[in-house]
């Protein structure tokens, strides 16, 4: 596949690096001698003990610099290009999760919204090599064609969240329309995988388990028409990430979408009895998570599923990494970093 490698001669800005893709992302590049400049507020929106463990292993690098702030603020994001005058610039930072932004839509605003202009105008003003920025498989909505391709109508988002990124998409657009700015959408398919984020249904299923409760399943208990997700483990998508940053799409509007999942859907239970037999691996103790079935909730959609043959022309990106193989990845992590079975108890930390 003709692609140009990663050039250990440029400034990598990566936004949200103390999150969970951009840390893996981060660490990815520092091992490459890439200089990588991180942001984040970390914000409490989950756990930020694992945000400061994931900085921690970041700072160990020489060529990392961590700043802490929030793009809402212009002036601090304006000085940040000012001193750094990165090349290529990764936004990651962003209010994620479906439901909470039912409960906290300002934050989306801001952060989302604002916040990615914020970038834009930066890198408007510091011409960069590249901008590659987060969207989400959820603004496919509830569209019922599958696999989702790049082409498809999503103009009917059923979150707020999933309209804040495909107004990021639009935003990204009109400046590269405007100001030449070569700009890359990666829409991102149920990122999971060791370090992960708390609020991620995986995640939270282990930490109820421990914790002695029930875990919510909101399918109806409806297993012929179960929910489908196509989940995707870390390395994968930092790969497909990697790949992307020294190939910006060229043309006089200078700006794509992909989308970054792993083609293989799977029924939630499927996954859910798969984590079971994985942590049962970590813990050498036979688990069975205690569920209870609830109707689907308001934003959630019935099935993700990614075409990812426009990412494969492109760079050639296949993920390959199994349900199993990358659950187990996960599972051993939760109990060693948890110390499961050391009289630890586990606190949930995912939000409601």
């Amino acid at each position: 596949m003709d692609y140009k490698p990663l050039n250990p001669s440029k400034v990598y800005l990566i936004t949200g690096a103390a999150g969970f893709i951009g840390y893996y992302l981060s660490k990815k590049l520092l091992e490459q001698g890439c200089k990588v400049i991180g942001i984040d507020n970390v914000n409490d929106y989950y756990d930020v003990n694992l945000k400061y463990t994931r900085l921690e292993k970041l700072a160990s690098f020489d060529n990392f610099t961590f700043i802490k702030g929030d793009l809402a603020d212009k002036s601090f994001v304006t000085e940040i290009f000012e001193e750094y005058k990165p090349h290529i610039v990764v936004n990651l930072a962003a209010q994620a999760g479906v439901r909470y932004s039912i409960e906290n839509p300002d934050v989306y605003i801001q952060s989302n919204i604002v916040g990615f202009h914020h970038i834009l105008e930066a890198c408007r003003n510091y011409p960069v090599d590249h901008l590659v920025y987060a969207s989400s498989s959820s603004v496919y909505g509830a569209n019922k064609k599958v696999p989702f391709e790049e082409t498809d109508f999503v103009d009917h988002p059923v979150s707020l969240y999933a309209s804040t990124k495909k107004s990021n998409e639009l935003m990204a657009h009109t400046y590269s329309h405007l100001y030449k700015i070569p700009a890359t959408g990666l829409r991102f398919f149920t990122v999971y995988g060791p370090m992960g984020r708390p609020d991620m249904a995986y995640f939270g299923f282990a930490d109820k388990h421990f914790a002695g409760e029930p875990i919510k399943i909101f399918n109806n208990g409806d297993f012929e028409n179960d929910l489908y997700r196509d989940f995707t483990y870390i390395d994968d998508i930092v790969i497909g990430i990697e790949r992307l940053l020294s190939n910006p799409t060229e043309g006089d509007v200078p700006h794509k979408v992909f989308n970054i999942g792993n083609n293989n859907p799977e029924k939630l239970m499927d996954f859910i009895h798969t984590l079971e037999s994985c942590l049962s691996n970590a813990t050498g103790a036979k688990i069975e998570f205690n569920k209870v079935f609830e109707p689907i909730k308001p934003g959630d959609v019935p099935a993700t599923y990614a075409s990812t043959d426009q990412l494969q022309k492109a760079v050639g990106f296949k993920p390959k990494t199994s349900i199993s193989e990358g659950l187990q990845k996960f599972a051993d992590w939760y109990v060693e970093y948890y110390r499961v079975g050391h009289d630890t108890i586990i606190e949930v930390s995912t939000k409601s």
